[in-house]
């Protein structure tokens, strides 16, 4: 970290301090950046290089794609310096302007994937999906336990809850698409499941209450989440103690028409990634696995990562 003289001439322009005060809010792209700020790429992109090296950012690569984010190892007397400069500029009507802007470009994210999703409903079982295959269900069918409450978050239409809902007390699929729920719901009338509910929600921030399942799952569901992390804090939120967390997903990769062919916000995750995030949310026994590799181009990979609630 440079010395705090550097930092305040940094945190002196005007560019760079409404960069910095979307980046406290939420990582985001270039493009992300240029759509709130109304600025080129190339002034957002050379005042990015600037906060790089000054430590102030730092940045994510996902394929071709870049994010950007308030670095987490900023030194406490730097991070109060940056505090005051935010708080100082934040009556400011150019800042209140790029938040206003700010909300308005993590809603068109989320319209983007529901769109996509609204688009699918009803032929899912049907298409192509990176990452489902009978192997990977196999393995992740080995953790559940019949006659309990279970939590099927970013469900889509369910077809996991509709097998489980057979014998478990209670199934919840929470999904971020109206017309998902829709078609999953109509899907558990017609198979006269009344123990299987369908909730419209952001799976990062459920409105189910604290510890009311013994299972909560996220299959396939991870890499379309804004803060994947933040999904599986969630997850322990609602587990019972001695509960458990399963997740199937893909691995890691680098296909980059995911992005526009599945509405993939995250091309997978490394196993490292995936302990990391359970271990911080607090879970214990954590075990990731890879269960599956596809025998045609890309060759995705599937992953199998759970952790149990402490009793």
């Amino acid at each position: 970290m440079k010395p705090a003289w550097d930092i305040l001439k940094t945190l002196a322009d005007p560019t760079r301090l409404r960069i910095l005060n979307l980046l406290v809010k939420d990582e985001l792209s270039v493009a992300e950046l240029q759509d709130a700020l109304g600025m080129a790429q190339s002034r957002i992109s050379s005042q990015l290089s600037v906060l790089r090296q000054s430590e102030l950012v730092a940045d994510r690569r996902e394929g071709k794609k870049s994010f950007y984010s308030i670095s987490p190892s900023i030194p406490e007397p730097e991070a109060q310096l940056l505090q005051a400069a935010l708080h100082a500029a934040g009556d400011s009507p150019e800042i209140q302007e790029d938040n206003d802007n700010l909300n308005r470009v993590i809603a068109k994210r989320r319209r983007q994937a529901e769109e996509y999703f609204n688009l699918i409903a009803g032929r899912l079982g049907k298409n192509y999906c990176p990452g489902r295959s009978w192997e990977g269900i196999g393995h992740f069918l080995l953790y559940l336990v019949p006659n309990i409450r279970v939590a099927d978050l970013g469900a889509g239409e369910g077809l996991i809850s509709q097998l489980l809902a057979r014998r478990a007390e209670h199934v919840y699929c929470v999904d971020s698409s109206t017309r998902m729920v829709e078609v999953g719901t109509d899907l558990a009338k017609r198979n006269n499941l009344e123990n299987l509910e369908y909730i419209h929600g952001d799976i990062e921030e459920t409105s189910l209450p604290d510890q009311c399942v013994h299972l909560a799952l996220l299959s396939q569901a991870l890499h379309h989440a804004l803060h994947p992390e933040k999904a599986i804090a969630e997850a322990f939120r609602l587990l019972k103690p001695g509960g458990r967390l399963v997740i199937l997903d893909l691995k890691e990769h680098t296909f980059e028409k995911a992005h526009e062919l599945y509405a993939d916000r995250w091309l997978g995750f490394s196993e490292n990634k995936l302990h990391h995030w359970l271990k911080d949310a607090g879970f214990e026994s954590v075990e990731v696995t890879v269960v599956a590799q596809e025998e045609q181009e890309p060759q995705f990979e599937t992953v199998l990562a759970s952790g149990l609630r402490p009793a």
